[in-house]
């Protein structure tokens, strides 16, 4: 049970003796003797808890409580007081104390409430971990960019998707055109409801009727019972139907209907199934170039496009791939239990003024071959196939200035980082900047906020 704690009492043997319980129950501890000592302590370090006297000289416990709440939110403060002073304890609780202690201290109750209060500590984090999980993997932090193409989308998916609107999502292989769509659903009203992605162009031409719709029993051979279509099992949720434009032009009137009516006839039936589905669908191909050709009715075209979002591809938005990259390793990083930081400056010229004619989904692929073949930290020039390094202008460097400074300014932090043994506040004193001007830097430049020996615990 792993958790570091401050312990924060003007009287030598109180904070001593807690001492030595605590750190025999397996607990890292510090001490302080006054509670401006200690706010220095929280400025410097980080304590999961903080077990503090309320009266003592230059700062008590009630402004040190309010003082590091500010430079430490999840921080848990357990106060002690003496029993003549309970209710200084309850305005502790009041203002943010998870519990109070009367002296002289039981050390067995101490323990008891301490392992509930770091148990209870865990599991929070756990919950914020798992919370975070399923909005990266379901929300907008998926779909990576800051470039202004990608601010547009942003603008556009957070416009329509509290809407029941049908939006055509159109963008070459590999511009995340499913990501788009998830965006949409689950920033919607129908986020609790299910999500159904369809492969148009991967169902043959003689079942997709029956994949969407369904069929009644004896239908046709082979159709031995009922079976309920896609339509009907996304019901009240989200069909997202991914390269409509290979939808056969018999069925493309029947989706009209569907659009239209709300309902449908499965293959064989004879009685309309309503359904509450909202239409989301992709394309790479021209749809309003098939419409004039006859290949796709125009009449469906402008039911299902309510609303156009046109993804970007990846050599229209090249400031974004810095930020995928990064994003790449950490994610091949964790699949494949390996502990590679980012790549060096070469490398991420290179990369980036490759031409993705894959788009994203070759960048990623990309960068997962080359994390298994890093033999350090950083991937190298060395860890790129041979065709990514022939492809490449002016031995991978940029004229820009603005890239230029950029790639010298991430050089140096993390030279200097790396200098401190990733010890980020001596670094940012090195840099003189502000330690929060420290990790916002980092997370722009893409430099990892964690060490390698971080990393691997």
């Amino acid at each position: 049970m792993s958790a570091k704690i401050l312990i924060v009492d003007d009287e030598k043997v109180i904070r001593d003796s807690l001492k030595i319980v605590l750190s025999d129950e397996g607990y890292s501890t510090e001490v302080a003797a006054d509670g401006e000592e200690a706010l220095n302590a929280i400025k410097e370090d980080n304590f999961d808890v903080v077990i503090t006297d309320i009266k003592m000289p230059k700062l008590d416990g009630m402004e040190l409580l309010n003082e590091a709440s500010k430079i430490s939110p999840e921080t848990f403060f357990i106060v002690m007081t003496a029993f003549a002073s309970v209710n200084t304890a309850i305005e502790a609780l009041r203002a943010g104390a998870y519990d109070y202690l009367i002296k002289p201290i039981e050390f067995d109750d101490l323990i008891i409430r301490l392992k509930r209060l770091v148990e209870f500590k865990n599991l929070s984090n756990e919950n914020k971990f798992l919370r975070q999980k399923v909005s990266s993997e379901i929300g907008f932090e998926n779909i990576i960019g800051k470039s202004e193409p990608m601010q547009k989308i942003f603008d556009i998916i957070k416009q329509v998707a509290p809407t029941n609107s049908n939006v055509l999502i159109m963008g070459k292989s590999g511009t995340g055109k499913e990501l788009a769509a998830k965006a949409i659903h689950f920033n919607s009203q129908r986020k609790d409801k299910i999500f159904l992605p369809v492969n148009c162009g991967a169902i043959s031409e003689n079942l997709i009727e029956s994949e969407l719709f369904g069929h009644k029993k004896g239908s046709f051979t082979g159709a031995t019972e009922d079976k309920m279509g896609l339509f009907k099992v996304a019901d009240g949720g989200t069909l997202f139907l991914d390269e409509i434009g290979d939808l056969p032009l018999n069925l493309q009137v029947k989706l009209l209907r569907a659009l239209e009516d709300k309902e449908f006839l499965p293959v064989g039936g004879t009685k309309p199934v309503r359904t509450d589905v909202r239409i989301i669908t992709a394309t790479n191909q021209n749809i309003f170039d098939k419409t004039q050709s006859g290949e796709f009715r125009e009449d469906l075209y402008y039911r299902l496009n309510v609303v156009e979002l046109n993804l970007p591809q990846l050599n229209e938005r090249k400031e974004d791939i810095p930020l995928l990259v990064n994003h790449f390793v950490q994610k091949s990083c964790n699949e494949m239990g390996k502990k590679v930081l980012s790549v060096d400056n070469e490398t991420m010229k290179i990369l980036t003024n490759y031409e993705w004619r894959g788009g994203v989904r070759e960048l990623e692929n990309v960068i997962e071959r080359a994390v298994i073949f890093a033999k350090n930290d950083m991937i190298t020039v060395n860890d790129l196939t041979e065709h990514i390094r022939g492809k490449t202008t002016i031995n991978g460097y940029s004229d820009s200035l603005k890239d230029a400074m950029r790639n010298f300014e991430k050089d140096h932090i993390l030279t200097t980082i790396k200098k401190f043994d990733y010890n980020k506040e001596e670094a940012a004193k090195a840099l003189k900047i502000g330690l929060s001007s420290l990790y916002r830097k980092m997370e722009e430049l893409g430099i990892p906020t964690k060490s390698p020996r971080e990393l691997e615990n």
